[in-house]
């Protein structure tokens, strides 16, 4: 009955102005409660999903296949949860022909500007989504031998970041004996955050933030240490927070996210490494002595691997084999992290038995004597000074 009543919804006519962006990471800061999403995402993953559905999209347009690998990719699915029309376009034709603030509609698979056709594509029907994606659960040796080739691969090409016989530059942030938290921009990272409150407040760990994660840890209420990337989905506001910048460059030297901190004048570290930045952001802590590393939003288990799509994917499946029982996920840090209590409840109880005992003797006339009595005494022993 709920796959009926999605299937119907994603069939209505929507209507909103568009937004358009090639990078949908970047395009889901601009996007507004909704506005039609229009988007350059081939096999649109989990993460990419759940940004879309929180900036409150009303229907996406893809102009590449939103599904097309051997392995399920979780993020049509998602959309279709959510009740938002996921239309999969012929081309990328609708950049050019339309502008952001155009006001377009959405009338299944068919997009109009007022009274112009402007493309015509497929709407995804949640049902048809989910049966796929069921089947291609069943179907997932390609997907899987595909992520243990490149593995492999990333084994023999990689040794020096696997090995730890990389070069770190000189770092302010002081990672010896604490822990650090390295906060990825992924999987549910903000609930992550939210879940960690208590454990933040007590162990104080060294924050880590890669890339876009800054921003998530800035509005959480915490400072950035360090802030580990290319920087290409940073803000300005929390590439200007203060946090020690660490741009991931290119096994070459190359790194395009310089330019923009040369342009505002920030300070960086350049770290020339293969692999991706979160796994730079992690063998940094565990190279300058972090006691333990507890990652957010960072992808844990084969689903969220291969749901990814990206060949780095491998490399971080690798160095976390190497961190071994150094790093440990945000979600078994909050399920297994008892709170150590603060002073605030123990001063909480105290004052309520205070006020229920003061009650009581007030209440009650023999024991107002007994109190008045202690009182006397109390200041015979201080000399009357009270």
């Amino acid at each position: 009955m709920a796959a009926t009543t999605a299937t119907a919804a994603a069939r209505l006519p929507v209507r909103g102005p568009v937004r358009s962006g090639r990078r949908t990471k970047h395009l889901v800061k601009r996007l507004q409660p909704g506005e039609v999403a229009l988007i350059d995402h081939a096999d649109l993953d989990r993460v990419s999903a759940e940004d879309l559905i929180g900036a409150g999209a009303a229907a996406v347009l893809n102009c590449r296949p939103s599904s097309s690998a051997d392995y399920p990719n979780m993020g049509p699915e998602l959309l279709a949860d959510a009740g938002i029309p996921l239309v999969d376009l012929p081309d990328d034709s609708l950049f050019d022909s339309c502008r952001d603030g155009d006001g377009l509609e959405v009338r299944g698979g068919e997009v109009w500007r007022g009274s112009e056709l402007l493309v015509t594509g497929e709407l995804l029907d949640p049902a048809v989504i989910r049966r796929e994606t069921d089947r291609r659960r069943r179907e997932i040796g390609g997907a899987l031998e595909a992520f243990a080739r490149n593995t492999v691969e990333h084994m023999v090409e990689e040794q020096d970041l696997l090995s730890g016989r990389i070069d770190l530059p000189p770092l302010r942030t002081d990672f010896r004996d604490r822990p650090a938290l390295i906060v990825v921009r992924g999987v549910s990272h903000q609930a992550d955050l939210q879940a960690l409150r208590s454990y933040i407040r007590d162990q104080d760990p060294v924050i880590v933030a890669v890339d876009g994660g800054a921003d998530a840890v800035l509005d959480a209420g915490y400072a950035v240490d360090m802030l580990v990337g290319d920087m290409d989905s940073a803000s300005e506001r929390a590439l200007t927070s203060g946090a020690e910048l660490v741009v991931h460059a290119y096994s070459d030297g190359e790194a395009p996210g310089s330019g923009l901190l040369e342009q505002l004048g920030l300070d960086y570290v350049l770290m020339p490494a293969p692999g991706t930045s979160q796994d730079v952001a992690m063998l940094i802590a565990a190279e300058r002595g972090a006691s333990l590393i507890v990652a957010v939003g960072s992808q844990f288990n084969l689903v969220e691997f291969l749901d990814k799509r990206r060949q780095g994917m491998s490399s971080t499946f690798l160095t976390r084999l190497r961190l071994g029982e150094r790093i440990v996920d945000a979600k078994g840090v909050s399920k297994l992290y008892r709170p150590s209590p603060t002073l605030a409840p123990i001063l909480a109880v105290l004052a309520v038995g205070v006020l229920a005992f003061a009650a009581v003797v007030v209440a009650t006339p023999a024991l107002r004597g007994v109190a008045e009595l202690l009182w006397v005494k109390l200041k015979l022993l201080l000399g009357g000074s009270i």
